[in-house]
Order: C-alpha cells, then structure tokens, then sequence
C-alpha cells in the first residue's frame, strides 16, 4: 500500500518512526459529466477572477484570509517553518478506554507500520495499549492541517489510527429531539425488542453495496444492447403508522419468514394482545361485541319460548283429567242427597 505520511510517534521519550497507510477505500459511485450529444466530457476549467486566463497548477498558490477580511499569500516554505511539534510527530496526550470516544468525532482511518528499525519500541506500544485496553490520543498535522487522532492497537498485530473532529467541529443536536409527548407502552417496547431478537445480528463482512453492483449491470446491459428490467416497487414504502402494534406485529412476521422460522417457533413469542385502557396509539380498537349477544339472547329467548310450549302440552291432559274428577264429585253428592 502507498505511503501517504511519514514521521514518528512521540511516546514520552520513545520515538517509534513510522509510516501512514490507508485503512479504506472509496467505492462510491462516479459519474463523469458528458455533452450528451457527442459524449464529450465536461471539464471544470480554473480561471482568475481577475484578468480571465486559464490558471495552470503551479501559478496557483495558497491565500489566507484573515478576521479583517485582509488576504495574506502563503507558501509551503512558509508552513514549514510553522513552530508545531505536531508537524511531523504523532503527538501522544493521554489515554482513553476507546469506548468513550463518540463516534461522530471518527473521520478517516489509517494503519501505522513501523519504519526501519522501529519494530521494537513499535511492538511496545503496540502491547502496551492492548494490555490496557486504551486508545492514544495524540496530534499531528497531515495534509495541511493539525487534527486529533486516536491510536489503537487492532487485532492484526498492527497500530491502526482515526483522524478525529475537533470538538467544536461536532453540531450541537439541541432543538432536533421531537417535541410532542409521547407515551411509549411496555407491550409496545417488548414487541420491538422481539423484533430486534428476530432479526439479529449483523455479520458486516457479508454486507457490500448494492447499488453499485446494480448500476454496473445496468451498463452492462446498455453496452450489450439489452433492454434493462423494470425495477419492482419495494413494499410498503413510506406512508404513516396508523397502528404502530401492528406494524411491528408484521415485521416481526415479515422477519421470521424472512429466516425461515415457521409462526410461534422457539425463540421469541411474537404474539402482542391488545393493549387495554384508553385509546390512542398503538391501540387496536375494541370488536363490537353486541351482534353476538344479541344472537345468544335470541337463541336464549328460543330455548324458553320452547319450554314454555312444552309445558303447555304436557299440562293441558292434566287439568281435563281434574275436571271430570270434580264433576264425578258432584253428581255423587246430588245421588246421595
């Protein structure tokens, strides 16, 4: 890998030379601009404010602007000469647990490898923060600027080292946070913990860009003369939650099927019943349940009306046999009489 920075750490009194590799690589998407009449490229050309001309690279200097607005030309000697202990130093500060550092303050990533002859105070180091489980804070200047920098030792037996934002590089995130209030319910928050159960963990060497391989193919194709696919529309694409227990009812569906687990497999009950008390979000409404009472007291009201006719059958015998028992009585008592 090519050398980008060369200069030494400064440990206390140790000084380990080393030399600044870089750790990643940029395969983000270009784009050419083109004159889509003869494909011609369109290129930015640099030109004085002042007279017009084209300017070459090496008639283009640097300017500092200073709090008056005054310009003051500058030139590499002149930066040089600069009083940094930074400018060719990796200047350690202190040490941290590398847990602590935010990582809005991580920029650019680098690997540091030891120059000739510095393998064993390099190793020293190396060992030194590992044991610790700390990172090196340190300073240096790299590419026309002093920039922190947090060294660390990586598990390939090698010093990696992050350029970090200077602190009041990083946005205050003040007035971002919404403002309504909003009460989220313990079901709520288990079925989201259900969810994230179901999902996983990542395996972040099996991740690549997909958009990139996507546009390839589609150049591919126009080379080739064939006519791209239509894209599908992805499901479920924006909108509002209405119900916010459902939706995360469904993803966690969506999310078993999507590993192959079959519903109320081992490993997470994904059933949420409804939550009761108040409406609101993430409530699901209450069934009517008044058509099916209804049904049931006609179907009481029925069996009642049955029985009562029934009765009525079986009593009406009963009461002529009274009857003619009475009248029997009575002739009796006029016989005798």
């Amino acid at each position: 890998m090519r050398t980008i920075w060369k200069g030494s750490i400064s440990f206390g009194l140790v000084t380990i030379p080393v030399k600044v590799v870089s750790a990643t690589e940029n395969h983000s998407v270009s784009f050419r601009q083109i004159h889509t009449a003869d494909e011609g490229r369109i290129r930015y050309r640099k030109v004085c404010e002042l007279d017009g001309e084209e300017v070459s690279g090496d008639e283009i200097g640097k300017g500092f602007v200073t709090a008056d607005g005054s310009l003051v030309q500058l030139t590499d000697d002149d930066l040089a000469l600069l009083p940094l202990p930074s400018a060719r130093t990796v200047e350690i500060l202190g040490f941290v647990p590398v847990s602590t550092i935010d990582p809005y303050q991580l920029d650019k990533s680098y690997y540091l490898t030891a120059d000739t002859g510095a393998a064993k105070p390099y190793v020293l180091l190396r060992e030194a923060l590992r044991r610790a489980d700390k990172g090196a804070i340190a300073k240096l200047a790299m590419r026309g600027r002093e920039t922190l920098a947090l060294v660390r030792a990586l598990d390939e037996d090698v010093l990696g080292m992050h350029t970090l934002l200077w602190p009041d590089e990083i946005r205050s995130a003040s007035g971002l946070a919404p403002t309504e209030r909003v009460t989220v319910r313990d079901a709520e928050l288990d079925l989201a913990d259900t969810l994230m159960d179901t999902l996983g963990e990542v395996d972040m060497a099996d991740l690549h860009d997909e958009y990139r391989e996507a546009v390839e193919t589609l150049a591919d194709a126009k080379l080739a003369g064939v006519e791209p696919e239509q894209a599908k529309e992805a499901e479920g694409g924006g909108g509002k939650v209405v119900d916010l227990m459902a939706a995360l009812e469904d993803s966690v569906r969506k999310a078993r099927a999507g590993r192959g687990e079959e519903e109320g497999a081992e490993g997470g009950d994904a059933t949420v019943h409804p939550i009761k008390g108040e409406g609101g979000a993430g409530e699901k409404p209450a069934r009517k349940r008044a058509p099916a009472k209804k049904a049931a007291a006609r179907k009481t009201a029925g069996g009642k009306g049955a029985a009562k006719k029934s009765t009525g059958k079986k009593a009406a015998p009963a009461r002529s046999a009274e009857k003619k028992t009475a009248q029997k009585k009575t002739a009796t008592r006029k016989r005798a009489s």
